[in-house]
């Protein structure tokens, strides 16, 4: 009886630190994924405002030709 006790309290404490591990490990990778994102978004945007600039740019020098 008293081995029986040691096991089940032995598989409760591995089952419990193995699941702390996981979630701990999924958190991780979340926070990779949510940054790497971010990097594409921001560079999404960058490149869009340089092509409105280069839009305006041009939109600039035709009003300047037309005078």
């Amino acid at each position: 009886m008293k081995k029986l006790l040691t096991l089940l309290f032995t598989v409760a404490i591995a089952l419990s630190l193995t699941t702390a591990t996981f979630a701990q490990d999924t958190a991780k990778k979340d926070d990779a994924t949510k940054s790497s994102d971010s990097k594409d978004k921001k560079a999404k945007k960058d490149k869009k405002a340089k092509k409105d600039d280069k839009a305006d740019k041009k939109t600039d020098d035709k009003m300047k030709d037309s005078k």
